[in-house]
């Protein structure tokens, strides 16, 4: 961890690395601060009077240029019967010994990450809380300001500043917290109930089982596949979430591990892979609402999703073991990722089970289960 800043101890700061406009291909990003005379950046004249004038605005010829959207893509019927279903599975996260939420309510969670007890908005959380306030009071860091699943915001420690990063182990996997501008802390907890089953589906192969981790953010996922033997490729539109991830796998003691690290646009990257030929044992996908790729392409999941997986298919094995998604903040039920996933793989067999993923509360010591916090969406396809 970083020295601990020791300026004053109600020092409000902004954290220094936000998650980016891309982190991840972007799930809840769309929000690299804008670069200088971009959209939201402030180009007005300065308060100071005499001070210089501001640039004038680059004429429109002279701006980049910026892929409207990701390739298109004819997506033909497909023949056969669909998959077998299992709905609604309801998978669920209970506290373990790196994570677990303390309490939530009032639109607010309380989390144990590693040593630090945090607060972050949740607008699920529509309960009050169960914890007395002077619980809440102590948290060693608090995200405030703007509240929005986009929106930039601060960190508020009440107690001692905290450095930027801290050391987190999930799966006996090591990486690095971090206090981002987004009140992302670099992992979503929930997913472990994918890792979990993944981890289970490589160490039960046999065979080294090659995994595509799309918008695969800081690279934890990619980790634990990796340790137990996975051949794996990340990749992620955005250069900071893959030099995040390139620190994780040195913090994780995994540098000779098998992990490509690809920064591109996720919809590209498949397309090539389609057309080289390329399989995949696993896929996990985890796209944004919104997002652009690192050449402006631009992500809108309602308009590609169904192209993406399409593709994803498309480059599963002849014995492939998963193909999961995952969609966060959407204004959809889960049945409709469920059918969507369901004629994807028509005439593949197996099953499409669906649901949401969940995090059971587990007061202070994490032994006392307590409500259940719905975090997302999902839909995986398995061969049995």
């Amino acid at each position: 961890m970083k020295e601990k800043d020791r300026r004053s101890k109600n020092a409000s700061v902004t954290a220094a690395k936000s998650r980016g406009a891309e982190a991840r291909g972007g799930r809840h990003e769309q929000g690299l601060p804008p670069a200088k005379g971009g959209p939201g950046t402030k180009t007005g004249p300065k308060a100071a009077a005499g001070g210089p004038p501001p640039k004038a605005a680059p004429r429109k010829s002279e701006r980049p240029s910026v892929q409207e959207s990701a390739p298109t893509r004819r997506i033909e019927p497909r023949s056969g019967e669909k998959p077998a279903e299992r709905v609604p599975l309801i998978l669920e996260t209970a506290a373990t010994a790196g994570y677990h939420l303390v309490d939530s309510g009032d639109g607010e969670k309380l989390e144990q990450y590693g040593p630090y007890r945090i607060v972050r908005p949740e607008a699920q959380a529509l309960w009050p809380k169960a914890l007395p306030a002077s619980i809440w009071e102590r948290a060693d860091a608090v995200f405030t300001g703007d509240t929005e699943e986009d929106g930039m915001g601060r960190w508020r420690f009440p107690g001692e500043v905290l450095g930027e990063t801290w050391p987190m182990q999930l799966l006996d996997t090591d990486f690095l917290g971090r206090f981002t501008s987004f009140r992302h802390v670099g992992v979503f907890p929930e997913q472990l109930a994918h890792w979990s089953w993944m981890r289970d589906q490589v160490a039960a192969a046999g065979r080294p089982l090659k995994v595509l981790n799309l918008f695969g953010y800081t690279g934890v996922a990619s980790l634990i596949a990796a340790k137990a033997g996975a051949e794996v490729t990340h990749v992620d539109a955005s250069k900071k979430a893959i030099g995040w991830a390139r620190e994780n796998q040195v913090l994780a003691r995994a540098e000779k591990l098998p992990i490509r690290w690809i920064c591109d646009d996720a919809m590209k990257f498949i397309q090539r892979e389609e057309r080289r030929g390329s399989r995949y044992d696993i896929i996990l996908t985890d796209p944004p609402k919104f997002g652009r790729g690192p050449n402006g392409e631009v992500w809108q999941l309602f308009d590609h999703l169904a192209a993406m997986l399409d593709i994803c298919r498309e480059i599963l094995s002849p014995d492939a073991r998963g193909l999961v998604l995952t969609a966060y903040s959407i204004r959809a039920s889960f049945y409709s990722i469920h059918e969507l996933m369901r004629e994807t793989m028509r005439g593949r067999g197996g099953r499409v089970e669906s649901g949401e993923l969940i995090i059971r509360e587990g007061g202070l010591d994490g032994t006392a289960p307590g409500r259940a916090l719905s975090t997302s969406l999902f839909s995986r396809w398995v061969p049995k």
